[in-house]
């Protein structure tokens, strides 16, 4: 839990710094612009929303990863109801995925 602290600590840092979208339609738009250097989709979106948002991320080759409710992505950017949100910054792009994937850093 302690890491999902830092995960959403980061997520907050991205939107305070300007970094990030949110929310479906913004998000498609950023991945279609190649702004986008990491999705990240709620658990509990719709497989609907998820499906779509992934073959639109890999069509593009923009990393994805399925991170928390809707609540939880929500609450970290200051926001209700944000399944998906979209990181512009490739440095908080990179620090979220390793500390989702464990350590690991996928690039």
């Amino acid at each position: 839990m302690k890491e999902n602290n830092k995960i959403y600590g980061l997520i907050g840092l991205a939107r305070r710094a300007g970094k990030l979208s949110f929310g479906t339609e913004s998000s498609k738009e950023e991945i279609n612009k190649g702004k986008a250097k990491l999705v990240l989709i709620a658990t509990d979106a719709s497989e609907k929303t998820k499906k779509h948002i992934e073959e639109l991320a890999k069509m593009h080759q923009v990393p994805v990863r399925i991170v928390g409710t809707i609540e939880a992505l929500s609450q970290s950017i200051g926001q209700v109801n944000k399944a998906i949100i979209v990181i512009k910054e490739e440095n908080f792009a990179r620090e979220i995925i390793k500390r989702i994937d464990g350590g690991e850093l996928i690039g």
